[in-house]
């Protein structure tokens, strides 16, 4: 296995490998899901920036559960038993990509006991220690298994989970179920509910009766395009070396600002911070609207609520601003907008392409103008309340804000990306960039930009243009 390759497992401190033994119902193959082959083009361009594709997360394991090494292995065995999407590689059968389910086999675990327990007597610095380091090498999609634990001991008992999980099989709302199921394997040894689709039966689900959604889908896709929505990231610039920056914000503000509008108007917070987004993109640019590209979990259907595999696609949303509306009345279209682009995000990868090339429009290419939006926060709404600090308590929170420049490097997949981050008591904005369209000094402006926006608007309303 190609992990034994990129990862030691005798460095000091580490005892093992053991192993989680699994046994599935069947041996399967199928093709790759719609959300695995818009995944692959990241894969295929960015083979040297691959890392960013793999999910690392650290389970605290429950005192009550009194896990030993055997114990917390057997758990991860009925795990990948019970998953069909765990024990799937990616593999070229026949000239072509394809999942490839083993009925059985066995995960190498990691494990790690922690000497000085005083130091760290629940092992949650190992846990990140291990989550960094088995987060760095790539996967091989081929030959090994889609996910990759550790096990942090202390005092002969298994204190942290670690699970670094590639993002070719699943996606964040398939790993918060993943987690869920284990925490209660670990606690009750057994599982007697059924669990969801699993990777491959959703791609056969896409090859037949899913066909008709992606039609639909792709239509919308054209019909927002001619023509295409005014972009913010269309002015080029010298770059800087290397070439593109991911920054940090972190506020406390935005947090409680986005909570408050979000309870007075009906919407969620993500729609909130879309429309500000949108706000600011658009007074800044001058033109008379923008869009957005979004990331849908695309799990709408009954069916799909507990799929364990890669669902999520990209879909866009187009602001109109030409009337220049007041935030109140951004937040509604946006909402609207929003849905729309979410609705419409679930589309057989290769048919779109080909759709929109009828039409003189290259999807690899089309969306380069846009800010690319991805809400990856845990798959639940933070708590909203129309009641809340004052706002000289929340302008306050402002003077706490942080910005960080925290990596540079040569390469990236979008000229503007976007992500919304969970932090206790705030909210972190990544902001990743290509210093030719969008320079340093101009990305913090504009994420502080929109905090400003956020807490004006938390307390009055704010008409056009929005920004002092």
């Amino acid at each position: 296995m190609q992990i034994s390759r990129s990862v030691a497992p005798h460095e000091p401190g580490t005892a093992g490998p053991t192993y989680a033994d699994f046994h599935g119902e069947r041996a399967a193959t199928g093709p790759l899901t719609w959300g695995q082959r818009a995944m692959w083009r990241s894969v295929a361009e960015f083979e040297a920036q691959e890392t960013f594709l793999n999910l690392r997360r650290i389970l605290a394991v429950s005192q009550r559960a009194n896990a030993d090494v055997p114990t917390a292995s057997r758990a991860i065995g009925a795990l990948v038993s019970r998953h069909e999407s765990l024990r799937t590689r990616v593999e070229v059968v026949d000239g072509q990509l394809r999942q490839v389910a083993a009925p059985t086999g066995r995960l190498p675990l990691l494990v790690d006991a922690v000497e000085k327990a005083d130091a760290d007597p629940d092992g949650r610095a190992a846990a990140q220690a291990l989550a960094e380091r088995l987060g760095q090498p790539r996967f091989d999609h081929a030959g090994e298994w889609p996910l990759r634990v550790a096990l942090v001991t202390v005092d002969d008992r298994v204190r942290q989970i670690v699970i670094v999980f590639s993002h070719s099989t699943v996606d964040f709302y398939a790993v918060e179920i993943i987690l869920r199921d284990l925490r209660m394997l670990l606690l009750r040894g057994t599982l007697t509910t059924a669990p969801g689709l699993q990777s491959v039966a959703v791609a056969r689900r896409e090859q037949q009766i899913e066909q008709r959604r992606s039609e639909r889908a792709i239509a919308y896709w054209r019909r927002r395009f001619q023509p295409p929505p005014p972009g913010m990231l269309t002015t080029a610039g010298p770059a800087l070396t290397p070439r593109y920056r991911k920054g940090s914000l972190v506020s406390a503000a935005i947090d409680t600002a986005t909570r408050l509008i979000a309870a007075r108007h009906r919407v969620s917070t993500s729609t909130v911070l879309l429309a500000a987004i949108g706000a600011v993109s658009t007074v800044r640019s001058g033109e008379p609207g923008c869009g957005i590209v979004t990331m849908a979990n695309n799990r709408f259907q009954p069916e799909y609520d507990n799929a364990i595999t890669k669902l999520n696609q990209i879909g866009f949303c187009a602001l109109d601003l030409a009337d220049r509306p007041t935030f109140s009345e951004l937040l509604a279209r946006t909402r609207q907008a929003s849905l729309d682009g979410y609705r419409h995000a679930y589309y057989d990868p290769a048919a779109i392409q080909r759709a929109l090339a009828e039409v003189g429009l290259d999807f690899g290419t089309m969306l380069a103008p846009y800010c690319y939006f991805n809400d990856i926060r845990l798959p639940h709404e933070p708590g909203t309340t129309t009641t809340g600090p004052d706002e000289a308590t929340v302008r306050a929170m402002s003077a706490g804000t942080t910005f960080t420049w925290t990596e540079l490097f040569d390469r990236f997949a979008w000229r503007c990306r976007i992500q919304v981050v969970d932090v206790p008591g705030a909210v972190e904005l990544v902001i990743t960039t290509d210093t030719r369209y969008l320079p340093p000094d101009q990305a913090e402006s504009f994420l502080f930009g929109i905090e400003e926006l956020l807490v004006e608007a938390a307390f009055r309303e704010v008409p056009w243009p929005m920004l002092g």
